[in-house]
């Protein structure tokens, strides 16, 4: 009886201590969600930028001959044993001129980078006689360096960054090419005692009528050929020698031309206005009626009628102008009275371009009669 009360009493004990313990555990407050935020978006990244390549500044390297049987041949040229006398360094990455043997009497250096002509350069070439210096970069010449070379004939400079023609030319130059260059500046001595020239071309450069002297060109006696088109001249350039050939002034800004200016011009043969500001108030009637004029371009400009012209042109370029009617009779060379059988006599026009005008076709039978030798007509 004793050991069940006993057992009795250890149960009651254990049960008491365990409610004890569990009420002694402290509670975990209850969890409270707290309301959902969403997390901010991060601003789209700017797309990847590829950094533009550097500017070259260097250029390509320089592009070496072959070997030569030449001692004194430049690496970077090329001495062919067939032309003792011709030095080929066109198109080799060239920065500056090479030292040019004494033989040498040819010289190509075109295309390539050279931008200056220093006062050493030509210094053993006193024999050379062609130099062509095309298609670089030459922006300064120094003085005297084609001073220093008696038997230059052929100077080629076209498409460098050249402002001003250069001085202190030899006077036995015959052919002298300056063409698409920046020149606004021509010496009024640039071209003195060079009477064997027979060829100056200055076409394409920013020359205006206040860059030519009165006398720039007096003294080129034995000039042919004067190539002064696309430049920004007005007015038509003075004191032109009587033993041109050709003149060539299309693409400037020419509005009229004297009355005489062909006047003492004994060989011309080649006359081109095209592109310029031409009307019949700033063209004399009569001014092209010249004896040796074989081609006449006037195309591009403001006239209203056809010029007069002489029986010995064969070719003449009207289009784009603003004509409205053309007359055979009128713009007949020939005088009345004269045998129209005769084929010495008859106008010998084998070439008009009238389209670009105010005409409509058909072609006039006068213009037809009158021009016997007509080849084309374009209206």
């Amino acid at each position: 009886m004793k050991t069940g009360l006993g057992y009795c009493s250890l149960l009651v004990l254990l049960l008491t201590t365990d409610v004890l313990g569990q009420r002694a555990r402290p509670r975990k407050p209850p969890t409270t969600r707290k309301p959902s935020v969403a997390a901010p978006k991060k601003p789209p990244s700017a797309p990847k930028t590829v950094p533009e390549p550097p500017e070259p500044t260097d250029f390509p390297p320089p592009i070496l001959g072959p070997p030569s049987s030449f001692p004194d041949c430049p690496r970077e040229c090329f001495c062919p044993p067939s032309y003792p006398n011709a030095l080929y360094c066109e198109n080799r990455n060239i920065r500056k001129i090479p030292v040019i043997p004494f033989r040498t009497h040819y010289l190509y250096l075109q295309n390539n980078y050279i931008d200056q002509v220093s006062t050493d350069s030509f210094e053993n070439a006193t024999e050379v006689k062609w130099i062509n210096l095309g298609n670089n970069r030459i922006r300064s010449i120094d003085k005297q360096v084609f001073e220093k070379l008696p038997n230059l004939l052929y100077l080629y400079m076209e498409r460098n960054n050249l402002k001003e023609v250069p001085g202190d030319l030899p006077i036995g130059l015959e052919q002298l090419r300056l063409s698409h260059n920046q020149i606004s500046k021509v010496s009024p001595r640039a071209f003195s005692n060079m009477k064997r020239l027979v060829l100056l071309d200055l076409h394409y450069n920013k020359i205006s009528d206040s860059n030519l002297g009165k006398n720039t060109f007096k003294d080129l006696k034995n000039l042919i050929q004067l190539n002064l088109a696309h430049n920004i001249l007005r007015k038509m350039p003075t004191n032109i020698p009587g033993s041109i050939f050709q003149l060539f002034l299309d693409r400037n800004n020419i509005e009229d031309i004297p009355q005489d200016y062909f006047k003492d011009f004994a060989n011309i043969a080649f006359v081109r206005l095209s592109y310029n500001q031409l009307s019949d108030k700033g063209v004399p009637k009569m001014v092209f009626n010249i004896s040796t004029l074989l081609d006449l371009h006037l195309s591009h400009n403001k006239l209203n009628t056809i010029p007069v012209f002489n029986n010995h042109l064969e070719q003449l370029h009207l289009n784009n102008n603003n004509i409205e009617s053309i007359n055979g009779t009128e713009i007949c060379p020939g005088r009345p009275g004269e045998d129209v059988d005769d084929v010495d006599s008859m106008p010998k026009l084998r070439y008009l371009r009238l389209d670009g005008n105010h005409l409509s076709p058909p072609v006039p039978m006068d213009v037809i009669t009158c021009f016997r030798h007509l080849h084309s007509i374009v209206i």
